[in-house]
């Protein structure tokens, strides 16, 4: 699907996020990505092809993906649209996804990962649903914190969201500390491989059930 792009958005001083319409009536379930394929010719160009999450609720008059923008080829095209070009998506993936029937949930995540992030969260306060959801959200500093004045606009909004930001790494004892009821939760983990490894072996740890898990690694990012 060939999607227009619309504009940007500056999250932090190195991430942003782009919106293209939805015209094409794009559906997709929160928790997904998709692929921005730059290289048409080349489908399997993984420097111009990449993968990247959603990062708004679906049903909405545009779709958003947001990215750490770099000085890589990839990033350089993405930051370098203009208003009204087409960019080639493929179709939404991934199984690591929201579902109604889960009443408490819980995230760890750091960084970039937060992107899935946003599009649960924002379905589940444009819905009025009544779910439990706490995010443990880690950054480098308060300036690194993405969607951090819609994160704290929801937390306000619906009393079942709650948003906790942590400077530093997220260990067992901030895992176990703020979310002592994780056995009772779905927990989704997104983001890098290591960082991804490291929070399920911390759930492992902790005596959260690994059936409650769901993870997906950010590869070639």
């Amino acid at each position: 699907m060939k999607l227009t792009f619309l504009e940007k958005i500056k999250r932090t001083e190195t991430i942003k996020s782009f919106r293209f319409s939805s015209q094409e009536n794009v559906t997709f379930i929160p928790g997904q990505f998709t692929r921005l394929i730059f290289d048409e010719d080349r489908k399997d160009n993984r420097t111009l092809n990449k993968y990247l999450s959603f990062s708004c609720a679906p049903g909405k008059a545009y779709i958003e993906v947001t990215k750490r923008v770099s000085d890589s080829e990839f990033s350089r095209r993405l930051d370098g649209l203009r208003r009204g070009e087409r960019v080639l998506f493929a179709s939404p993936m991934g199984n690591c996804v929201f579902s109604e029937d889960y009443k408490k949930i819980g995230f760890l995540i750091g960084g970039i990962g937060v992107t899935p992030v946003i599009s649960i969260l924002e379905y589940v306060v444009e819905r009025n649903l009544n779910t439990d959801a706490l995010l443990l959200y880690s950054n480098r500093s308060s300036d690194d914190i993405a969607f951090k004045n819609e994160l704290d606009a929801w937390s306000s909004q619906a009393p079942g969201i709650r948003i906790i930001h942590k400077i530093g790494r997220i260990d067992k004892d901030a895992v176990t500390r703020h979310m002592p009821d994780g056995r009772e939760r779905v927990i989704f983990i997104f983001g890098p491989p290591a960082m991804v490894g490291a929070m399920k072996d911390i759930c492992l740890e902790a005596g959260y059930a690994k059936d409650m898990l769901k993870t997906e690694n950010f590869v070639g990012y």
